[in-house]
């Protein structure tokens, strides 16, 4: 069946002559036996990353503004930024979209145009749509005249769509392709979608900007611990390059990395805490439990770890070469951890390699 997504970017007001537009279009597709689908932007304005998304199950489009003062408003200006990020632009780009703009004050030409325009720059097909002065809400739906215009555009737009009429190229279509081609970043239409949504989860959001201090603090930490370096400090550093070599070495017997461990265990009294070290490419993880005087080496899972590393081989050769410190690869994001940060800095001293 075909379905047509209707995009509101208003605030629902009941004298929004925009909702008698979207009502008397929805009636006449129904009569043709179109569904439609109408996304109400201001009912979730934390889920509008998310929407792109649902252009892929439409067959064409109809994004509706409501001009109260200037411009397409916020919430329509976020989608349109959201289809940009995070929409595919193959699907889009197969996508006839009815422009409707209704003002109540001034500047719909204006509003009629942005659309229009960045349908073409995100590759869609803008169509002849609807763009029109309100003064009285109350006039304009009982003018019948106006009715009939509606429908009309209505049906044009259906057999624009089911037909799949061509339209003259324009230039904003060229920006698409241009855009793209340097961005440092290609993702893929899943990928986008899979963005889109920790996008709009704030709690996600909020748990990065808490991670975000938190290291923060930690290099502060860090840097200030560098001002009073001793040889001592520097020996550490050999530590960690000692530790990812016994990981790496797949060759080797894992007996001898627990055992190179073992040895080189220097505890710290009162302390119990574990790392997880996992080699994303290899699917191996090796585990380092120590409470107190006791260590506990072994490969397998600790899902309760106190900090938990992970980097590739190419890394870690970097680090068993000494190109690079453990601490210099954290930094500079070539090694990832989760969990308690502050204990990191502890590993080169409960191992002297």
């Amino acid at each position: 069946m075909t379905t047509i997504n209707i995009y509101y970017g208003g605030r629902g007001l009941i004298d929004d002559p925009s909702i008698y537009v979207m009502d008397k279009l929805t009636t006449v597709f129904d009569e043709l036996n179109v569904n439609v689908k109408r996304y109400n932007l201001y009912e979730d304005k934390h889920g509008i990353s998310v929407l792109p998304k649902t252009l892929k199950e439409a067959d064409a489009v109809i994004i509706t503004a409501s001009v109260e003062w200037f411009g397409i408003g916020g919430l329509l200006q976020q989608f349109l930024d959201a289809c940009w990020l995070y929409g595919d632009k193959d699907a889009i780009r197969k996508l006839y979209m009815l422009p409707v703009v209704l003002s109540t004050t001034y500047g719909e030409k204006e509003a009629y145009q942005t659309l229009t325009k960045a349908w073409e720059i995100l590759g869609g097909t803008p169509c002849d749509g609807i763009c029109a002065y309100v003064s009285s809400s109350v006039d304009f739906e009982t003018n019948n005249d106006y009715g009939m215009l509606i429908e009309k555009k209505a049906e044009n737009f259906y057999r624009t769509f089911t037909k799949k009429m061509v339209t003259f190229p324009s230039s904003s279509n060229a920006v698409v392709e241009t855009s793209q081609a340097v961005k440092p970043m290609t993702l893929t239409p899943q990928e986008s979608e899979e963005l889109s949504m920790y996008v709009s989860d704030d709690n996600y959001v909020k748990r990065q900007k808490e991670d975000i201090e938190e290291l923060t603090q930690l290099f502060k930490n860090l840097m200030d611990d560098d001002t009073d370096t001793s040889t001592s400090d520097k020996d550490t550093e050999l530590d960690t390059a000692s530790l990812f070599a016994n990981i790496l070495n797949k060759n080797g017997d894992d007996d001898k990395y627990i055992h190179a461990f073992r040895t080189h265990f220097n505890p710290i009294p009162d302390t119990a805490i574990s790392f997880a070290l996992n080699i994303s490419d290899q699917n191996q993880t090796l585990v380092l439990d120590m409470d107190n005087s006791k260590l506990n080496c072994y490969y397998g899972e600790k899902p309760d770890a106190t900090a938990t590393l992970k980097a590739n081989h190419i890394v870690i050769d970097r680090i068993i070469s000494g190109e690079i410190t453990l601490q210099e690869a954290f930094m500079t994001g070539s090694v990832t951890a989760k969990g308690n940060f502050n204990i990191l800095k502890s590993f080169d001293r409960i191992f002297n390699f």
